[in-house]
């Protein structure tokens, strides 16, 4: 277990994260060499009706649903049914002879868009953005909104498709940027598999590795156990949010025709531990393999170039990392800004959860909580350099 003084102080500063209104509520769990040495929880899921954050939780991941799908992509590629060479187009026709935008002309792009650019965000996909790859990407997710509940609704595949009709930002391999790739992914995982890709994660992820709770909706008996969203109401305090974004009905009330690779899960914290636990133990989980060893170590690699590396360091809260397979990964702890180690790996989500990985440390950290535009959040920064900074 953690020192006294460290789940004391841990405990603290939650506390006053949430006494402060920059938070609504939140659980935090450490597991250390397998073991969970601590867990807590504090403030509200609900602050009109007073229902508090509990160990069963659930949490929309957004981005955190990210590693996720590229663990799908790493079943595949031990199955021998991809190669991360393949262009995407071999499974996605419309990925076929894309455009490029360059100095704000429309040209052919170098070469075709691979799985291992959507991989590794070097695939001239974005969100959204100023020039004309932008600003169609972010209409196509303002008619994916539009359409949530129409008799209509735009599906996984129809939605990668759409992208691959549009241009590139910059040509695949050339540069890095954040956007739309683990999309794209799962509607590949679709494809290679012939079955939806929510049906494929609860067979080959959620059932072996027994996360029952997680998935691309909720039946009714666990939406009471959805937490909801807050955002800072201008004058110091929190106010409900509960728009849907990029695509994701925010009551998670319905089946999706649209699963999200890039945002679309929820989860519990301990669900999200034993997804963070199977790469840990080398992708073993209760006994199961999920993965083998030499693919873990491949999917927790920094796997950038030079040149690629040069956009994604211009991203300031992630100085000292690199990134690979929808990760980030440390590789300089002294530029970090944070108390970290060589290889440490996790990602976050757009309302705030959080995990990390530290083999070196053999540490886990898991943080939950619903915060409009979070990602990683200050609070989370200082929980993690208690935990990095205490000896075990």
């Amino acid at each position: 277990m953690l020192k006294l003084d460290t789940a004391s102080k841990l405990k603290e500063i939650l506390n006053t994260s949430i006494s402060s209104h920059e938070i609504a509520g939140a659980s935090i769990m450490v597991i250390k060499n397998g073991s969970e040495v601590f867990y807590h929880n504090d403030g509200f899921a609900d602050l009109e009706t007073g229902r508090p954050i509990t160990r069963d939780s659930i949490f929309r991941l957004y981005s955190m649903t990210k590693p996720v799908t590229a663990t799908s992509i790493m079943i595949l590629l031990e199955r021998g049914e991809i190669d991360l060479f393949d262009s995407v187009s071999k499974f996605i026709p419309s990925y076929r002879n894309q455009l490029v935008v360059k100095e704000g002309q429309l040209v052919q792009a170098s070469r075709e868009v691979t799985i291992l650019d959507l991989l590794n965000m070097t695939s001239g996909l974005l969100y959204d953005g100023p020039d004309l790859a932008g600003q169609q990407s972010y209409a196509l997710f303002q008619e994916l909104d539009s359409r949530l509940f129409s008799d209509n609704p735009m599906t996984t595949m129809e939605f990668a498709s759409r992208l691959g009709q549009g241009p590139l930002s910059f040509d695949p391999g050339s540069s890095w940027q954040y956007g739309t790739s683990a999309d794209v992914l799962g509607a590949i995982v679709e494809a290679v598999s012939g079955m939806r890709y929510g049906e494929f994660l609860k067979k080959e992820l959620f059932d072996p590795l027994e996360m029952h709770d997680t998935g691309f909706w909720l039946p009714e008996e666990k939406r009471e156990r959805l937490a909801k969203t807050y955002q800072d109401d201008g004058t110091g305090g929190l106010k409900l949010y509960s728009g849907n974004h990029l695509g994701i009905n925010h009551q998670m009330d319905r089946i999706p025709a649209f699963e999200s690779g890039g945002a679309g899960l929820a989860s519990t914290i301990d669900d999200a531990a034993k997804f963070t636990t199977m790469l840990m133990n080398q992708g073993s989980f209760n006994g199961v393999q999920l993965l083998k060893p030499r693919t873990v170590q491949f999917l927790t690699s920094a796997s950038l170039t030079v040149n690629q590396q040069q956009e994604f360091s211009n991203w300031y809260s992630l100085r000292g990392h690199s990134y690979g397979n929808q990760m980030r990964i440390m590789t300089d702890p002294a530029q970090a800004g944070f108390i970290g180690s060589t290889g440490e790996y996790g990602w976050d989500g757009w309302l705030g959860a959080y995990f990390t990985n530290s083999p070196q440390d053999k540490l886990t950290i898991l943080f939950m909580v619903q915060k409009r535009d979070a990602g990683t959040l200050s609070v989370t920064r200082k929980l993690r350099n208690i935990v990095f900074s205490s000896a075990f």
